[in-house]
């Protein structure tokens, strides 16, 4: 289903982190407290967040952190009132074009073995399982899988990014 108002990304806001803090509320076992959001926001120079909003406000969030030249994903959410509508998808595109920006050669995650939802949007975005983090998640001791993208400037991913970008503006996100 796509999205019928404007979606609207950019760069998360101190006034962003009380929304951010609800969908971590709702998706997560184990959030992350406003203050690490406030540090990532104001004293972490590797990171790169962005918001997405819609009418209503901010409805999905994600971040990453650029390690020399790699883009890692440190958190990635989507109210749960608005998933499987495409935001999860553009946010992400958003996100790759801003580690590109970047100069990121590729981008990496961790994501629970569990949340195969998670996994497919990821796979279909380029990522690959290149490794599993044995009792990687310390509310319940899951696994994470660790996912990579190729490299973001090669023919493959730029195939990818570009069919992304054009289902998103086919769908009114773009």
């Amino acid at each position: 289903m796509a999205v019928s108002a404007a979606l609207v990304i950019g760069p998360m806001r101190m006034a962003d982190v009380a929304a951010v803090l609800e969908i971590e509320r709702l998706s997560f076992s184990s959030p992350w407290p406003a203050f690490a959001f406030e540090q990532e926001l104001t004293a972490n120079r590797l990171a790169h967040y962005r918001v997405a909003r819609l009418a209503d406000g901010v409805v999905a969030f994600g971040g990453i952190w650029l390690m020399v030249d790699e883009a890692h994903i440190t958190t990635f959410g989507v109210h749960p009132d608005h998933r499987r509508q495409g935001i999860g998808r553009r946010l992400l595109l958003q996100l790759a074009e801003v580690a590109l920006e970047l100069g990121s050669s590729r981008m990496t995650l961790e994501v629970r073995v569990s949340n195969e939802a998670a996994q497919r949007l990821y796979h279909s975005f380029g990522f690959n399982i290149t490794g599993r983090r044995v009792a990687y998640y310390s509310d319940d001791g899951e696994d994470a899988l660790v996912m990579t993208t190729p490299d973001l400037a090669g023919p493959a991913m730029q195939a990818v990014l570009a069919a992304e970008q054009a289902r998103a503006s086919e769908n009114g996100l773009g």
